[in-house]
């Protein structure tokens, strides 16, 4: 058996907590950031907290080993002096929807052979999918990720904008969103682009700027332009 102590009882924290508790090999306790006065004892304590708050929980917690599931933070954000480690899930968590960890990758880190097996294990216990990632690694991930969800989960907001304004329902849109998101499995990025910017549809384009507010058409031509030059 594992022991695992989680901190923090946010998005992250709660998902994992479920998961741990399903989990046949694992005991797992759960503890608010805020009450480390008393921390429980665990063969791994997974800091699931802000990124800002790092540093400063860690610094108070003396276990041997201690991780973090940041997707933008070193291990070096670390400040305890004992055994590191990160344990990254690169997904997008909400409390109130239900987490398959099959599906999700696990970006991996530790500063030796043995911790990273034990993270391993605590992997197997929930999911399939292992990445040994480096600190340098996942900080490029993160940046990527954030291109692909954060500001792909804007540009949606703004085309459900659009579709109000215009008196179209956004649900119009969402046999295309998937198709776009299937496509990329087979084809690269780059080879599944089309629309008007690609084809350089001048007129489209014009017809497309005239609809727009003025934070969408820079948006718009921010994005015209990057696609045009092929970046």
């Amino acid at each position: 058996m594992i022991s695992v102590l989680i901190v923090g009882k946010g998005n992250v924290g709660t998902h994992l907590y479920k998961a741990f508790l399903n989990a046949g090999n694992i005991i797992v306790t759960q503890i608010n950031s805020r009450k480390l006065k008393s921390v429980p004892k665990a063969d791994v304590t997974i800091i699931a907290v802000s990124d800002d708050a790092i540093a400063e929980v860690s610094s108070k917690i003396t276990n041997s080993f201690v991780v973090h599931t940041s997707g933008a933070c070193s291990i070096n954000e670390l400040k305890n002096h004992s055994r590191k480690g990160v344990f990254y899930m690169l997904q997008s968590f909400s409390k109130e929807k239900p987490v398959n960890f099959l599906d999700i990758p696990f970006c991996l880190e530790s500063e030796n052979k043995e911790d990273y097996k034990l993270l391993e294990q605590l992997v197997n216990s929930i999911g399939i999918k292992i990445f040994n990632i480096n600190s340098e690694q996942r900080k490029a991930l993160h940046v990527a990720a954030v291109f692909v969800n954060n500001f792909t989960n804007h540009l949606y907001k703004i085309g459900n904008d659009i579709c109000n304004t215009n008196n179209v329902p956004f649900e119009v849109l969402q046999p295309l969103i998937t198709e776009t998101s299937e496509k990329i499995k087979e084809l690269s990025p780059k080879k599944a682009q089309t629309g008007p910017a690609i084809r350089k549809d001048k007129k489209t384009i014009k017809n497309h700027l005239e609809l727009l507010n003025k934070e969408q058409q820079k948006i718009y031509k921010i994005l015209t332009k990057s696609i045009q030059n092929g970046n």
